[in-house]
């Protein structure tokens, strides 16, 4: 069988056995050979000038783009289209947005969207270690990278835990800093679950995304050093933007 070099690609360039390739899949090839050559920031050629230089329609191309758009390897800029650069690594870890983005030499960024106090309901008080009923926080943030829109957290923490969250935190800064430094609170573990979603349409507008984009979700709940319930986050991450890495370690 002809396998792939490149480690990690599809067997056979992802071609059926029976060996029938679809019109779009075969120029989206071409056009992923393209995008090589063109670099981050070059831009496509026009949809009817591929549709003329490969002989199909200009629907079979728009169909090779979107999937090229959806796998963030390429981008709208205006009207046009763009290669996209490299997506952001995200560890797997305790580690902050800001220090994973920071690390890869971009800037991060965030944007405050809501910040409220509200009733803790019975479902999340188990997870902030608060009282049902006791006052917790909400905080709505939209994650920048060079201030480029690249998600939406949501962060829940309760107010005995931050009672000036609101006096005293910077919106655009790490919330993990804000918790050690300011609060002396030290993060011990935290349980995570990350799963597949479309984002709403309020969602995929403060994001800037059309909402058939697949976004990668975390659910993520945190303990501080002494083991006691600490926050809980979910966030939303462009999956064209984004992918995860994480160290696996044997198990005896």
């Amino acid at each position: 069988m002809n396998y792939q070099s490149t480690p990690g690609a599809p067997v056979r360039s992802g071609v059926p056995e029976h060996g029938r390739v679809p019109k779009y899949y075969a120029v989206k090839a071409k056009l992923a050979l393209m995008v090589d050559e063109l670099g981050e920031g070059g831009p496509l050629p026009t949809e009817r000038d591929l549709a003329v230089r490969y002989a199909v329609s200009r629907e079979t191309v728009r169909q090779a783009i979107r999937e090229l758009l959806l796998e963030g390897r390429l981008r709208r800029r205006g009207r046009g289209t763009v290669v996209a650069g490299p997506k952001l690594e995200q560890p797997l870890s305790l580690a902050s947005y800001t220090e994973g983005v920071r690390r890869q030499g971009r800037r991060p960024g965030r944007t405050l969207i809501s910040l409220d106090r509200f009733p803790c309901p019975e479902a999340l008080a188990p997870e902030v270690g608060a009282e049902r009923g006791a006052p917790v926080w909400h905080m709505e943030r939209v994650l920048l990278a060079d201030d480029e829109r690249v998600g939406l957290e949501s962060t829940y923490v309760s107010e005995a835990r931050a009672p000036r969250l609101d006096a005293d935190f910077d919106p655009d800064s790490s919330f993990y800093a804000y918790l050690h430094d300011r609060l002396g609170i030290a993060f011990g573990d935290a349980d995570e679950r990350i799963e597949t979603v479309l984002a709403t349409p309020r969602e995929a507008l403060l994001i800037g995304t059309p909402p058939a984009l697949p976004m990668l979700l975390l659910h993520r709940v945190s303990r501080d050093a002494d083991g006691r319930p600490l926050e809980r986050v979910r966030t939303l991450y462009r999956g064209d933007r984004f992918s995860f890495t994480t160290h696996l370690g044997r198990q005896d």
